[in-house]
């Protein structure tokens, strides 16, 4: 049978009706979930990318660690976290903060590694420090980079908070888990598509975010500026 049969389509239409508040509920803890997990990941994050920058093996080892969290199955991660944390939205919370270091972590470390050498050159000739560097040069040039990370972060973390419902966790994970049970097909597919809307919208916001912060990036930090800068102070 087809999704556009008026009969199922009817169903669909009427389990939107019927359960709009409850949608609208959930979705808004969807959204409390991961906005506590990033409020931790992201500055936890970029200080990790921003400290590996300094030694190239302790940059190895932590974008190894990172990338094995991500290889870890969500449910054996809530699973080892329920001991310490309980059941509900703390396991949850500290789970996604651990699956959001890999991008975070990653395009730190890229976006300050890759930042033009004659700025770098240009904030040396200026008599900057290294921390002055970072902070005046390195970071604002990296910001994009570091958006893009944080853009994939959230997008991937929407989907994986989700599953925390199995725990107890709330948000639209509820509804799926659920349907599943009921074997109601209306509310897995209606709830699934509100995620997914919910997962595009945010990239959605965090792409015009990375697309501003590179067009601001274009107008502010020529390369050129910083030669004749250097230039000037050589002279």
């Amino acid at each position: 049978m087809s999704l556009l049969d008026p009969l199922i389509l009817g169903a669909y239409i009427q389990f939107l009706l019927d359960n709009a508040p409850s949608l609208f509920r959930l979705t808004i803890q969807h959204i409390v979930i991961i906005t506590q997990a990033i409020a931790v990941a992201v500055p936890l994050g970029v200080l990790l990318g921003t400290l590996i920058t300094f030694n190239e093996r302790a940059a190895t080892v932590v974008l190894w660690l990172a990338g094995i969290m991500m290889t870890i199955p969500s449910i054996a991660l809530f699973g080892l976290l329920i001991p310490y944390f309980g059941i509900g939205n703390p396991p949850v919370i500290v789970a996604l903060i651990l699956y959001s270091q890999l991008p975070v972590v990653r395009n730190t470390y890229v976006g300050l590694t890759e930042v033009n050498p004659a700025a770098i050159e240009a904030g040396e000739g200026l008599g900057m420090t290294q921390l002055e560097r970072l902070r005046k040069v390195k970071i604002p040039m990296a910001l994009p980079v570091v958006m893009a990370g944080v853009r994939n972060a959230v997008v991937v973390l929407i989907g994986i908070a989700a599953i925390g419902a199995f725990i107890g966790a709330g948000g639209l994970g509820d509804f799926i888990f659920d349907g599943i049970s009921d074997a109601n097909t209306p509310k897995i597919v209606i709830t699934t598509i509100c995620l997914s809307l919910l997962a595009l919208t945010f990239d959605y916001g965090f792409a015009l975010i990375e697309q501003r912060l590179r067009q601001r990036n274009g107008e502010s930090v020529d390369p050129l500026l910083f030669q004749r800068l250097l230039n000037k102070v050589k002279a």
